[in-house]
C-alpha cells in the first residue's frame, strides 16, 4: 500500500519516492513533468500505464497534476524518470481489491480487443473473457473497443495479478430483478403478447417481456399436435392465455389453444343441416364413427347412419383414416355436436340417378317392363331395378 506522500525534501530526493508534479510538455513517447525539483522528470510512454500505450496524450494532458514515483535519480546527467504505472498499480490493487470483497459494480472503458476477449485498464490490467460480454453470444467484438460496461470483479488474485470482470454478471441482475418485478404483474387468466423463443419436443417457450412462459404441447391447439414445429416457429408473435404462475419456482404456464376462438366457435355459420362435405374417419366406436370435417371439429356418424343395410359393427364398413361423404343431419353448437349421415348421401344419389334414368325414359316411346310379356324386353318393372329405394 502507497503511504501518504510526506512532505519532501527535493534537495534529497532518493529512487522510490512519490511526488507531486504537473505535466509541462508532451513529446514523442515521453511527457516532461515538473515536480519542483532543479529539473523536470520524464515520464517514458512505457511508464504511463499497464496497458500499451500508443501515443502519450492518449492517457495525461499538459498541465495535469499527477502523483508519481521516482524510478531513477541521476543528479549528473540531469535525469529523473518518474513512472505514473507504478503508483496508478498500488492504488488500483488496494481499491479493487476492496469493491471485489464488497461486490461493487465498476464502470469500466474498454481499451482493447484481443482473442479471447476485452482488455480493460484499472490501473492494472484487467480482463473480461468473451463468454462474460453479453447474456447472449457475440460473434465479432471489434466495436467494443471505447465502450463503456458495467461490470463486476469475478476473480481477484494480487499475487498472480489477475483480475477477471464480468458485464454478463451485472446484467444476469438486472435481468433477474426486471423478471421478478414482472413475474409478480403476471396473474393467471390474462392474455397477452409474447414471442416464441425456442422450441422442444415437448412445447414451446414464449417470451413476455423479461419472463419465459412455456406453452405445453397439449396447449398449442385445439387439434392434436405431434410436435410443437407444426404450430409455431422462433421468432413468431403469439397471443396467450396464463394458466398458472408459480413466482416461487420460476415459471409460468401458458396456451395457446385457450387464447384463441374454439374451432366450434361460429360453427353454425360454416355447417348447415342439409350439407354435403367431405371429412376423414378418426375414431370407430361401438355405436358409430366420429368424422372430422375441420381441425378439432368431429361429428358422429351413428351406426344406424353408415350404410343402406344393416350393420352389426362400424368396422365392416369404415376404417380409420378413410375419407367420406357425409350429410349434416343437425347442428347445435352449444353442446358441440354434429350429427351426421354417410347413409342419405348413398340414398340421395340413388334418389338422383332413378331421377336422371326416369327423365330419359321420359323421352323415349313407351316401352313394355313387364318380364311377363313374351315381346317385352325382359328388363322387369322399375320396382325390380332399384330395390327397396322406393319403400323408403
Amino acid at each position: 500500500m502507497i503511504e501518504e506522500m510526506k512532505d519532501l525534501d527535493l534537495n534529497t530526493l532518493q529512487k522510490g519516492d512519490i511526488v507531486k508534479g504537473k505535466i509541462t510538455k508532451i513529446e514523442d513517447g515521453q511527457a516532461l513533468v515538473d515536480v519542483g525539483y532543479k529539473y523536470d522528470g520524464v515520464i517514458p510512454i512505457g511508464e504511463l500505464s499497464v496497458l500499451r500505450v500508443d501515443n502519450v496524450s492518449d492517457v495525461v494532458q499538459v498541465g495535469e497534476e499527477l502523483e508519481l514515483k521516482v524510478m531513477r535519480l541521476n543528479d549528473e546527467e540531469g535525469k529523473m524518470i518518474l513512472s505514473k504505472k507504478a503508483v496508478d498499480s498500488v492504488k488500483s490493487w488496494d481499491e479493487l481489491e476492496r469493491k471485489y470483497e464488497q461486490g461493487e459494480v465498476l464502470e469500466v472503458k474498454v481499451a482493447d480487443v484481443v482473442k479471447g476477449g476485452l482488455v480493460i485498464d484499472l490501473g492494472v490490467r484487467g480482463f473480461i473473457p468473451a463468454s462474460l460480454v453479453e447474456r447472449h453470444f457475440v460473434e465479432d467484438f471489434s466495436d467494443y473497443k471505447g465502450r463503456t460496461l458495467r461490470v463486476k470483479i469475478v476473480e481477484f488474485d494480487r499475487n498472480e495479478s489477475k483480475v477477471i470482470l464480468s458485464a454478463k454478471a451485472v446484467l444476469d441482475e438486472a435481468f433477474e430483478s426486471q423478471k421478478e418485478g414482472r413475474m409478480s404483474a403476471i396473474q393467471p387468466g390474462q392474455v397477452l403478447t409474447g414471442t416464441v423463443q425456442r422450441l422442444t419436443n415437448f412445447g414451446a417457450f414464449v417470451d413476455l417481456g423479461g419472463v419465459d412462459g412455456l406453452v405445453h404441447i397439449s396447449e398449442m391447439a385445439h387439434h392434436r399436435v405431434n410436435t410443437p414445429a407444426d404450430v409455431v416457429k422462433e421468432g413468431d408473435t403469439v397471443q396467450v392465455k396464463v394458466l398458472k404462475v408459480d413466482p416461487s419456482a420460476g415459471r409460468v404456464s401458458l396456451s395457446i389453444k385457450a387464447a384463441s376462438p374454439g374451432p366450434w366457435a361460429n360453427i353454425g355459420a360454416k355447417f348447415n343441416a342439409g350439407d354435403i362435405v367431405t371429412g376423414t374417419v378418426k375414431r370407430l366406436v361401438s355405436f358409430g364413427a366420429f368424422v372430422e370435417l375441420l381441425p378439432g371439429v368431429e361429428g358422429l356418424v351413428h351406426i344406424s347412419q353408415v350404410a343402406n343395410r344393416h350393420v352389426a359393427t362400424v368396422d365392416e364398413v369404415l376404417e380409420v383414416g378413410q375419407e367420406v361423404k357425409v350429410k349434416i343431419l343437425d347442428v347445435v353448437e352449444g353442446e358441440q355436436r354434429i350429427s351426421l349421415s354417410i347413409r342419405e348421401v348413398d340414398g340421395d344419389n340413388e334418389r338422383r340417378d332413378v331421377e336422371k334414368y326416369t327423365k330419359r325414359s321420359n323421352n323415349r316411346q313407351p316401352m313394355n317392363y313387364s318380364s311377363n310379356d313374351e315381346g317385352g324386353s325382359g328388363l322387369g318393372t322399375l320396382g325390380d331395378v332399384f330395390g327397396d329405394l322406393f319403400k323408403k
